[in-house]
Order: structure tokens, then sequence, then C-alpha cells
């Protein structure tokens, strides 16, 4: 794998995990919609880092597509709400690592999430000097692979990487032809990567080391 001028990196899973707070947003708007069933943390992750058009499909089958668009519209105003109170956990060595990392790359977050999520977590994590940009499914509804391509153009990037947690972030990775870096202490497996770290602080110590 060649040197990267960049590293974009997923948000869930790989950065934090804010599960709990998720799955209280999902409560919260069923309650608000009297809609009888509870949200589990186990029933979200095996839907974390999904589309959101496929997250609402899977969750509220029994509803029309355009009903479930306005409920996905909701739940993220709620998660708006939530994540300044309630947050999430940093993984290890993430704060540390991104401040090393920053003085040597361009440093982005490619998510799945709801329009401003991701600068919600950028905000509460204190972390906006270290971000130079950001993009969210929520934001055109598009896919990684495209939306990897487009924080690639607008930035006249030359050897990006993606950093995730999941198979389908190494899928996306691969449709965008960026080579993909997997953490395995996130929330999903796979075994197509081009590199692999068990911690993120293992993850900063090679990329600081790259001559």
């Amino acid at each position: 794998m060649q040197k990267p001028d960049s590293l974009i990196f997923d948000m869930d899973g790989t950065l934090w995990d804010a599960a709990d707070t998720y799955t209280m947003s999902w409560n919260i708007l069923f309650q608000r919609l009297n809609i009888n069933r509870v949200m589990t943390r186990d029933e979200l992750l095996q839907r974390i880092g999904w589309e959101g058009k496929k997250v609402m499909a899977a969750i509220l089958p029994e509803f029309t597509e355009e009903e479930r668009f306005e409920m996905y519209g909701m739940v993220n105003l709620i998660r708006r709400e939530i994540i300044p109170i309630h947050g999430g956990i940093l993984y290890d060595g993430v704060m540390e690592g991104l401040k090393l990392l920053s003085t040597k790359y361009k440093l982005f977050i490619l998510s799945n999430c709801g329009k401003g999520i991701i600068r919600d977590f950028i905000d509460w994590a204190g972390i906006d000097d270290l971000i130079l940009d950001e993009l969210a499914y929520g934001v055109n509804n598009m896919p990684k692979h495209y939306n990897l391509n487009l924080l690639k153009e607008k930035h006249g990037l030359v050897s990006p990487i993606y950093v995730g947690d999941t198979s389908g972030d190494s899928d996306e990775s691969t449709k965008a032809s960026f080579p993909f870096v997997f953490v395995n202490y996130g929330f999903g497996t796979t075994n197509k990567f081009d590199q692999e770290f068990s911690s993120f602080s293992d993850l900063t110590t090679y990329f600081m080391d790259l001559k």
C-alpha cells in the first residue's frame, strides 16, 4: 500500500460508539408516533452502517417509502437533539491519534448517517480543527463509493485511503478504487482489506511511521 496523502474515516464503529444514543433516538421516535415497539442495541447494531433507505425498510417495513423517508428525517432530528447531551464513547487512542495524524495527513470523515450527525460528532468530540471536511449519506442520499470520490475530487486528493469497520465499508472502498484499512474493534467483520488494525493507536503508529 503506497503512502497516502489523506485518511478518510468512517464514524460509527471506527471513531466512536454511539449505539446507545442511536437506540434512544429510535425509542423516542416510536413513543412520539405511538408505534408499539422497542428498539434494542443489538437490533440496531445489526443495521449500523447501512444506508438510510435500507435501514428504514428493514425497521419499518409496514410503512410506505414516503412515510419511512419522513420518519428517517424525524429520527435524525431527534438524534441531533440528544447527541450533544448523551454523546457516545470515543475509542481508545482516537483523540491522541487524530491530533498526530492531522500533522501529516489531510483527515476527513464519511459516514452513512443523516445530515448533520457528523458535524454533531465533531462538535461533541472537539475535533473541528483536525478534520478538513466531512460528508454524510443524508446530504445527497448517495452510497459511500460515490461520496468517497466526491471528497477526492473536491479536495484534489491523490492517494486517499478509507478506514472503516464493516464489510460494507470494504465493499464501498473497492467500488471507489480506494485502498481499505479495517479496524477490527468496531461493529463488523470482513476479510477484504489492505491493512488491519486492532486499535486506533496501532493505526496511528503505522501511518505516522510511513516514510
